[in-house]
């Protein structure tokens, strides 16, 4: 281990020289308070910035690190702390490029277990990232000393510590988080598959942002609908649950029936304090459905929702490079169920009108036998009474869905009001006079298994992700824009890693794709996230995704192919 003076003296030697002498800091440091690991250079000013750790001793409360939870709690509020401090001391402004940057990944609104935060009951390891100074490709060695010896010292000691962080605010933030894992089990044990609790502030910023959106309607659950949630430490609070089952969200345009949806779609995520969300949460195996035009399609079984097509292709069996939109949603439903969801979501606006309804003077036009597809409307209700599977549609546009339905809530300026009885008593009155087509038969949703082969990026290998909607694999962009449920381009970072990994490790041949991907969560969660990354020392900027989000990535790889 080298010392501080040290690493004074190779900056000072090499200042002004050519910008790949920088690879002479790279190793290990003692700064006093703590060591400082340089684990990788970047190669000029416009390449990635370079990789950095810092490690100190563990100063926090036994409490906070004896669990998985507690540990995440904690280094996401101390990635945050960290983040907030370069802001403070000061990054950028020193040289071309990416030159005096510090960075470190700490998310949005969501609380997730990251790479950038390592705890453990001896040491807390900040990793983050340094642009290195320097005057087109020339050495800044004195900018770039003011970096490590006055600026990443002032923000490790202003973040990394127990005193030097703010405690009651630190409590409250692990004691949130405790509860919102809590309310999960509690879910499942009442039979609920979501809960939004009375005051949440539901609506965003705006479209293109999480943040909380100010002075919004506070939501309010009807009365018939209200649960209680006993939470350890913010004890009793109310709000709307939501059974399993067959839901509803209903009412006029712009009246909130996406925002609710919305909101339980991303509430598979915790959330920070202040963010508005902080005790609405949904099952976390709960799947966005949508339409996707144009996606590829591999060796599904969409048989259920389409059968018999004119062109006699078996769709047990179906493949597409450029499928519709229903068979798109088709396939994203036998693919979320292929690795276990028990919830879908969808939004009439983002599905396929053909898939989602059809109506009895289609049905008296065009007969059965002439039409492939089985509406949404014939399944969902075989879903949840042969597979368990629940499902909360956003509808505006198509009564038919009252007599298959459990619930339906109607969102009236931003409030929702239970008007179950009220459909019930519409159905009565107003009798649909169309049949249902087919009952399919979910019983039997095929296991797929990957080609190892198939897997393979051709390209010097090449696997990595371009932010939160795209992964490079070789030559082959994949497209997770319509994966909406990714929150964080550092959980697609950690998605191009596992496919390299999983299938490094465990495709063989022989295991389904939901296999390998349960092969993978299981060695993260027993060594930790570092464990998929490449890189030795400093991981990567990652952040955990579901499982589902990675299925999705395999099954949008245009070079998949499973085995027949």
């Amino acid at each position: 281990m080298k010392t501080l003076n040290e690493l004074t003296d190779i900056l000072n030697k090499i200042d002004g020289k050519g910008y790949k002498a920088y690879k002479d800091i790279e190793g290990e440091y003692d700064m006093g308070e703590f060591r400082l690991f340089i684990d990788h250079v970047q190669s000029d000013p416009f390449a990635p910035p370079s990789r950095v750790r810092a490690a100190v001793r563990q100063t926090f409360p036994g409490e906070y690190i004896k669990d998985r939870d507690g540990r995440t709690a904690l280094g996401d509020y101390l990635t945050r702390q960290f983040a907030k401090n370069i802001l403070k001391f000061g990054s950028g402004g020193r040289g071309t490029g990416k030159s005096g940057l510090i960075a470190i990944d700490c998310g949005g609104q969501e609380i997730l277990e990251r790479t950038s935060m390592h705890i453990t009951v001896d040491a807390v390891e900040a990793r983050f990232e340094v642009g290195l100074p320097a005057a087109g490709r020339r050495i800044l060695g004195k900018q770039a000393a003011a970096i490590f010896i006055e600026t990443i010292p002032s923000v490790v000691k202003a973040s990394m510590f127990y005193d030097s962080v703010s405690r009651e605010e630190l409590r409250r933030f692990i004691e949130l988080y405790r509860d919102q894992r809590y309310m999960r089990k509690l879910l499942k044990e009442r039979h609920l598959v979501a809960f939004v609790a009375d005051g949440s502030g539901l609506p965003r910023e705006s479209g293109i942002s999480e943040r909380p959106l100010k002075n919004v309607v506070p939501f309010k659950s009807p009365d018939s609908l209200r649960v209680v949630m006993d939470l350890p430490y913010a004890g009793k609070i109310t709000g709307m649950g939501i059974e399993q089952g067959v839901t509803l969200i209903v009412g006029g345009g712009y009246h909130g029936k996406s925002t609710l949806l919305k909101a339980i779609e991303r509430c598979v995520y915790d959330h920070i304090p202040g963010d508005g969300r902080e005790y609405a949460i949904t099952a976390d195996d709960a799947v966005k459905i949508r339409s996707e035009d144009g996606r590829y399609v591999e060796n599904v079984d969409i048989s259920p929702f389409i059968n018999n097509v004119p062109t006699g292709e078996d769709t047990r069996y179906f493949c597409s490079k450029n499928a519709s939109g229903s068979t798109s949603q088709a396939a994203n439903i036998i693919e979320a169920l292929e690795v276990g969801t028990t919830l879908l979501l969808m939004d009439e606006d983002t599905c396929a009108t053909n898939f989602m309804i059809r109506d009895a003077r289609m049905q008296r036009l065009v007969s059965s036998d002439k039409e492939p597809i089985t509406p949404f409307l014939d399944s969902v209700r075989a879903l949840y009474e042969t597979r368990g599977v629940s499902s909360i549609l956003v509808l505006g546009g198509s009564g038919d869905y009252f007599d298959v339905c459990d619930r339906v809530i109607m969102m009236d300026s931003f409030l929702p009001y239970d008007v179950t009885g009220a459909a019930k008593d519409i159905t009565k009155q107003m009798p649909s006079i169309r049949v249902q087509d087919k009952r399919p038969d979910f019983g039997n949703i095929k296991d797929r298994i990957p080609v190892r082969n198939s897997l393979d990026a051709g390209y010097k290998d090449k696997i990595q992700s371009k932010g939160r909607e795209d992964i490079r694999l070789g030559h082959e962009n994949v497209d997770l824009g319509m994966v909406e449920q990714i929150a964080d381009g550092s959980q697609t970072a950690a998605i191009a890693d596992i496919i390299r990994y999983a299938r490094d490790r465990y495709a063989d041949d022989h295991r389904t794709l939901a296999d390998i991907i349960s092969l993978v969560l299981s060695d993260i969660d027993g060594r930790g996230l570092d464990c998929i990354s490449p890189f030795r020392g400093h991981p990567g900027n990652m952040a955990r995704p579901r499982k589902y989000e990675i299925a999705a990535a395999f099954n949008r790889y245009r070079g998949f192919k499973t085995v027949r």
